[in-house]
């Protein structure tokens, strides 16, 4: 009889879950490969608008041709951003490759007879990289890895017959080293076998003998390996016992073989630029800029070198004389941000990709013999006119606590986009960066420009305690039990609004995506009642069940930022602080997003943070996107998405139907 009961109770329970679920999926829509929940009609006149700022191009050097005259750019002239080639400054732009996926890590063949470049490609954002060969004569492009494992780091050999490359094909999480010649991939062969998913390929030497590698621990240490490709055997380079962080991006095998070029930041606050000898396992330092170096580039006849310092947000690049160790400023236009460099093989031209804070990125050459720079790409701006558009400032604001070393208030540096030509006391809308050792920085942000120019909504990107760019004591500041530090942050920003005569602090919205999702959501948790809104894409939810959850080769790197869960007291802690946790103390309106395929903050983070949020009976608006990662990648689903922020915004932040 008891048995019974029970199966009845089962089965009742069974069937008002089932109720349950299918009320859900009835209330979402489907709106190409999105789902979308309660976000309400998008006016034409809004999403007409919106696509003009959406339709705004960008273009990033990607490496220069076979003949040393042309480039390869990465562009996007449907829905997904595809390789071009630029013959000249200001030619037409000949779409190479046509995939339904993005385009990445273009490399270009070193080997004088052959014409093609390597290329990244994953499918709907699972980040499963496979790497491509393309060959521009016969347009015939082949897939060197084996499609289902995560593939990174490719890297050619000076004779351009072998690429070096990272997979995680053995176990599915721990990233080992291979070598596979181009003319028969499948005979791959392993180099060294590693544990852990940290491990990154940096450079390969002159002679094809050695490859320089980095076990990435986390921002704040790095170790970096010289391994013998004959032999497999791995050397440290400069055992210290210290806790000194490299960056993979930034190493460089000396055109002699006899040292590397490689950032650090041993015995100081910021990544200078260093110089390495084999010989005497000495290391020289370089520059002593108080900047991070970022990044860079070695031109391939050894004599000079360019890199790109990181001063507040901004980049400042300089190029350095190999043989007197001597560098010099480039005069590349003030307030910009460069990504991408690379030499021309004539290792006098360098192509940089240049964004600046009305203009999105476009690809510049600078000649060193004449010290003049050549715009080659110029993108469409979809009949908008940049004259109008919204300027970032930088500014500082006090938080809550004391610098140890001044004794003064710590303060935070945020960039400032601020509609024209308004009046009165405008809404602001705080966007937190990713990372959490990310950087906001004054670059072109289509969605910020058309918030602040067409709903004149103020937007502030603060770089919280945590951030990159400001030193590696700051960047410690949120670790482990002080991550509630950074959420502080922004409770002194909105105590920083209120003190300002154009910002309206009654209307104030916070937005985040990933780590920036979790600061979005805890803000929320924290700051409800000073708050109209809240937008949260693909952000952590829950501490442990996204470390449980996160792809395997991330995990461990994820722990020496956020904690172990497997800890129990951390586990704890972790939970206590995790805005899941915390739900109960949002009331008003929220914004999810999440992409189906994300392998970095899992579904499920996104999923129990609407369900329980709807049983609270808070008004969500819901999208998920089927052919998604950790972003928006795909044109019309950023199209949709933007569209249905911006109408959540104007409704609950702007002031049509805002909560008070």
């Amino acid at each position: 009889m008891i048995k019974k009961h029970n199966i009845l109770n089962k089965s009742i329970l069974i069937s008002l879950l089932l109720i349950i679920g299918f009320s859900v999926l009835a209330q979402r829509t489907t709106v190409g490969n999105l789902l979308v929940e309660a976000a309400g009609e998008i006016p034409s006149a809004v999403s007409e608008k919106l696509d003009q700022y959406n339709n705004i191009r960008t273009a990033g050097f990607a490496d220069w041709d076979a003949t040393g005259n042309g480039l390869y750019i990465v562009t996007r002239f449907a829905d997904v951003a595809q390789i071009h080639h630029v013959s000249k400054p200001g030619a037409y732009r000949e779409q190479i490759t046509f995939f339904k996926e993005p385009v990445t890590a273009v490399s270009k063949c070193p080997n004088p007879g052959k014409n093609g470049f390597l290329f990244s490609q994953d499918i709907g954002g699972n980040e499963n990289y496979q790497i491509y060969y393309f060959d521009i004569q016969s347009s015939v492009y082949t897939m060197l890895t084996d499609g289902k494992s995560r593939n990174t780091n490719a890297l050619w050999n000076k004779k351009g017959d072998k690429i070096a490359f990272a997979t995680t094909k053995r176990t599915g999480k721990d990233l080992d080293f291979y070598i596979a010649p181009l003319s028969n991939p499948s005979e791959a062969k392993l180099v060294k076998e590693n544990k852990g998913g940290g491990w990154l390929l940096a450079d390969w030497s002159n002679d094809g003998n050695k490859l320089i590698a980095i076990n990435y621990t986390s921002i704040n240490e790095s170790k970096i390996y010289l391994i013998d490709i004959a032999t497999g055997k791995m050397e440290e380079i400069n055992p210290s016992g210290k806790q000194i962080s490299y960056s993979n991006r930034n190493v460089k095998f000396s055109k002699d073989g006899k040292g590397i070029f490689l950032t650090s930041d041993e015995d100081a606050e910021f990544l200078s630029l260093w110089y390495f000898d084999f010989t005497s396992k000495k290391m020289l330092k370089i520059t002593n800029l108080n900047y991070d170096v970022d990044r860079i580039e070695l031109a391939a006849d050894g004599s000079k070198l360019v890199f790109v310092v990181n001063d507040a947000g901004y980049s400042k690049p300089y190029l350095l004389n190999i043989k007197t160790m001597k560098y010099s400023l480039l005069n590349l236009g003030a307030n910009i941000s460069i990504s991408n460099i690379g030499f021309n093989k004539d290792n006098n031209r360098v192509a940089f990709t240049i964004n600046t804070p009305t203009q999105a990125s476009e690809v510049f050459v600078h000649n060193l013999k004449t010290n003049s720079t050549i715009r080659w790409t110029f993108s469409e701006t979809a009949g908008l006119n940049p004259d109008k558009f919204s300027t970032t400032t930088l500014i500082e604001y006090p938080t809550f606590d004391k610098n140890t070393e001044t004794g003064k208030n710590r303060m935070i540096p945020s960039f400032l986009v601020m509609p024209k030509n308004t009046t009165g006391k405008l809404p602001v809308l705080i966007s937190i960066h990713g990372g959490p050792e990310g950087q906001s920085r004054a670059n072109f942000n289509v969605l910020n420009q058309y918030l602040a120019n067409e709903l004149g909504i103020a937007v502030l990107l603060p770089n919280v305690r945590g951030s990159a760019g400001y030193g590696k004591t700051y960047l410690k500041l949120d670790n482990g039990k002080l991550r509630e530090n950074s959420v502080n942050d922004i409770g002194s920003l909105l105590d920083w609004i209120a003190t300002q005569p154009n910002l309206d602090v009654s209307r104030v919205a916070v937005y985040g995506g990933s780590y920036g999702g979790y600061m979005s959501l805890a803000c929320m948790t924290h700051y409800n009642s000073r708050l109209t809104c809240g937008i949260d894409l693909f952000g952590i939810s829950n501490f442990v069940s996204f470390l449980k959850n996160t792809s395997g080769y991330r995990a461990d790197l994820r722990r020496v930022e956020y904690g172990d869960e497997r800890d129990i007291v951390m586990a704890e802690f972790l939970t206590k602080i995790s805005p899941l946790t915390n739900i109960k103390n949002i009331t008003k309106p929220m914004f999810i997003y999440q992409g189906e395929n994300d392998p970095r903050v899992p579904l499920s983070e996104s999923e129990q943070m609407l369900t329980t949020l709807k049983q609270n009976g808070v008004a969500v608006s819901y999208i998920r996107a089927k052919d998604e990662g950790h972003g928006l990648a795909k044109k019309a689903n950023r199209d949709y998405t933007f569209a249905a922020m911006a109408m959540f915004l104007k409704k609950y932040l702007v002031g049509e139907g805002a909560i008070q």
